[in-house]
């Protein structure tokens, strides 16, 4: 079954599930600091985590770790061949990178937001980011001595220590864009989803999926996922289908 995978797909999966393994029995934690993918103004980051970041997920130790590369990799499994063939193996390939990168932009742009909040505030009682940026390279799971005396400027502090050594990671970006694709080139397709009793076109399921992960990324609801990535995602995904749908026939 495996073998009968398009190419592109395969590979993919492969991959991730490679990268998977070496990170957690060879190279934990030291992979996930290199090729996790960090706020750019992190001195974390690295270039080349704009794109490694979708190759890594969860850590197997974590609670749900390995249900987050299992998750993924079946609902690219699951989307990912019919629309590779569609499109064809080079369209596909530019999807999928092209719908991470759209995710971590989006991503860090509200990062860059909440971060200018935080300076701001830090700003107002007197205190300086620049304080808390170098500590915050220690290493992975550091922990950050505040100086701060007052309760808001502790609380400031931290979170903006969080910002910068919280990466995000996982395939979900680029494999929203998949599906966001999918969507947009078979509308009326329908698919079964977990809670609702009857399958449901992925035209209607699309969007109430993207609405509910713009309120929880931006209410800051969202229990350590990064919803923002998924839109990010998804609006490239929809905007190369919704290019590509008009010339599919004629390029291919």
């Amino acid at each position: 079954m495996f073998n009968n995978i398009p190419p592109i797909t395969r590979n993919i999966i492969i991959l991730n599930v490679i990268v998977y393994l070496i990170a957690n029995f060879l190279y934990y934690p030291s992979l996930y600091n290199t090729l996790s993918g960090f706020y750019p103004f992190s001195p974390n980051f690295k270039s080349w985590q704009v794109i490694t970041h979708m190759f890594m997920h969860a850590p197997l130790r974590e609670s749900g770790g390995l249900m987050h590369i299992l998750f993924n990799m079946f609902t690219l499994f699951s989307f990912g061949p019919i629309l590779e063939q569609t499109l064809g193996e080079k369209k596909y390939l530019i999807l999928y990178f092209a719908s991470g990168l759209g995710s971590f932009f989006l991503f860090n742009l509200w990062n860059f937001v909440e971060a200018q909040q935080i300076i701001s505030g830090l700003q107002s009682l007197g205190l300086s980011a620049s304080e808390i940026y170098p500590k915050a390279a220690l290493d992975y799971v550091g922990s950050l001595k505040i100086s701060a005396t007052t309760v808001e400027g502790q609380e400031l502090s931290s979170q903006y220590y969080a910002l910068l050594k919280t990466p995000m990671l996982g395939a979900s970006g680029a494999i929203f864009g998949v599906v966001a694709a999918f969507a947009t080139l078979y509308p009326d397709s329908k698919i079964g989803i977990m809670f609702i009793p009857v399958p449901i076109k992925v035209k209607y399921l699309l969007p109430i999926i993207v609405v509910i992960s713009v309120y929880l990324g931006v209410s800051g609801n969202g229990g350590g996922i990064a919803h923002l990535a998924h839109v990010g995602g998804a609006l490239v995904g929809w905007l190369l289908a919704r290019i590509w749908k008009k010339h599919l026939y004629r390029f291919n």
